[in-house]
């Protein structure tokens, strides 16, 4: 009966060993997948908002920014009673295309109700990824890499510079919201490279 139980133990044991181990190669090889079709990753930081639409009470709004990005979807935290908020909340996408567009909208928070529409606008990062892109690592700190001007074919409200600051080339952009009687959106746009990643000069 000793016998019977110890080489159940070990059945059992060589078992488990030989699923966690499967368990682990097939993780592997998922993550490895998935690291080879990943760009890398773009850090949105949604640092305030700017004479908003008034939408609770003729007085206010409880506004917060919503991202969408293919099937992402990020949102940042309310903030309330407050027409320029500011959020400094740090949304990070996961990138395997550059094509696909990037949107931009402001909610007021409502309890009882659906939340209201403050407007929305369209991040262009193609100047951005230019920059990125074009390697730029003996730049010195603080160098300014490119200026990107309004137009009608962008959301920006005013002059927009990419600026290599601290081994990193990162953008301050001023939007100006769409589909809104007023109000505007500060984000600053910075890439984080992954270990594994594709190299993004080979998809220029």
């Amino acid at each position: 009966m000793i016998y019977e139980g110890k080489y159940i133990c070990n059945l059992m044991v060589e078992l488990l060993l030989s699923f966690f181990l499967s368990f682990f190669l097939l993780f592997t090889w998922v993550l490895g997948f998935v690291m080879e079709n990943l760009l890398g990753l773009l850090r949105i930081r949604v640092q305030r908002g700017i004479n908003l639409a008034v939408r609770d009470s003729l007085t206010s709004s409880d506004p917060y920014v919503v991202v969408t990005f293919g099937e992402q979807k990020l949102k940042s935290r309310v903030v309330n009673n407050d027409l320029n908020p500011e959020w400094n909340d740090a949304l990070t996408l996961s990138v395997k295309v550059l094509d696909d567009p990037i949107s931009l909208r402001v909610y007021d928070k409502d309890i009882l109700t659906s939340d209201d529409k403050m407007g929305d606008a369209e991040i262009d990062i193609k100047p951005y990824v230019e920059c990125v892109r074009s390697g730029l690592e003996n730049q010195p700190d603080g160098s300014v890499v490119k200026k990107i001007q309004p137009s009608k074919t962008n959301c920006l409200a005013e002059e927009s510079i990419c600026v290599w600051e601290g081994g990193k080339v990162v953008q301050e952009m001023r939007l100006r919201l769409r589909n809104v009687e007023c109000g505007e959106v500060v984000i600053q746009l910075e890439w984080i490279d992954l270990p594994g990643s594709e190299d993004m000069a080979a998809t220029a």
